[in-house]
């Protein structure tokens, strides 16, 4: 599938373009206006013929013996990440840790807004209070097609992690944060990003090993 005219982005590009996004915001932060190739790849931690071959997906960008102007480069993979302007997110499943992400003010900052989360009992005593309305999920199909989500945070148990998601994508949803812990079936054009704190932590565990 293409984009703007231009061959699709690899997912490991993108995955990439969203740390150099953060790198650029640190420099921003630092008031630096420009910075070579090979300043941004080391602080992204990547190769700068890697950095320069991710950016060219979209073109030219920065002179030689004056590197990329920072503005500019951040506004650019803002844009193509979509995150330029807050988008929309709901959170389904508001048990501690869904409470703890509806929580999370930092997706704000980022680009992204939970306005609305989701759950089996919504009426239930929680916690902490939240900011967005928890509603059941007999409200669920009606919401997403009104405020035009794309996005949803599943942090449902794994019993019912496919049956929420077959919701989801029925609703309209085509991009999936799961937390569950479960491989989700879904259609070709709905992508699922796992978050799996386990399998991240047996990792670590491999790479300490003596």
């Amino acid at each position: 599938m293409k984009k703007n005219g231009r061959p699709s982005i690899p997912r490991k590009t993108v995955y990439r373009l969203s740390i150099y996004l953060r790198c650029l915001a640190r420099l921003r932060e630092n008031r630096i206006n420009t910075v070579s190739s090979e300043a941004l790849a080391k602080a992204a931690g990547v190769k700068p013929t890697q950095l320069r071959k991710d950016l060219a997906y979209f073109g030219t960008f920065g002179r030689r013996g004056l590197g990329y102007d920072v503005t500019d480069l951040s506004h650019m993979i803002a844009n193509e990440l979509g995150t330029s302007s807050l988008q929309p997110v709901i959170l389904v499943g508001v048990g501690n840790l869904g409470l703890a992400l509806a929580s999370y003010r930092g997706f704000e900052k980022e680009g992204f807004e939970i306005i609305a989360a989701f759950d089996a009992a919504p009426d239930r005593k929680r916690d902490k209070e939240l900011k967005q309305p928890i509603l059941g999920m007999d409200r669920l199909a009606e919401f997403v097609h009104e405020q035009q989500v794309k996005m949803a945070i599943l942090s449902v148990p794994a019993a019912v992690a496919q049956e929420v998601t077959n919701a989801l994508v029925a609703a309209g949803i085509t991009g999936l944060l799961n937390f569950s812990t479960v491989m989700l079936a879904v259609p070709e054009d709905v992508i699922v990003n796992n978050v799996n704190l386990a399998i991240e932590l047996e990792n670590l565990s491999y790479f300490i090993q003596n």
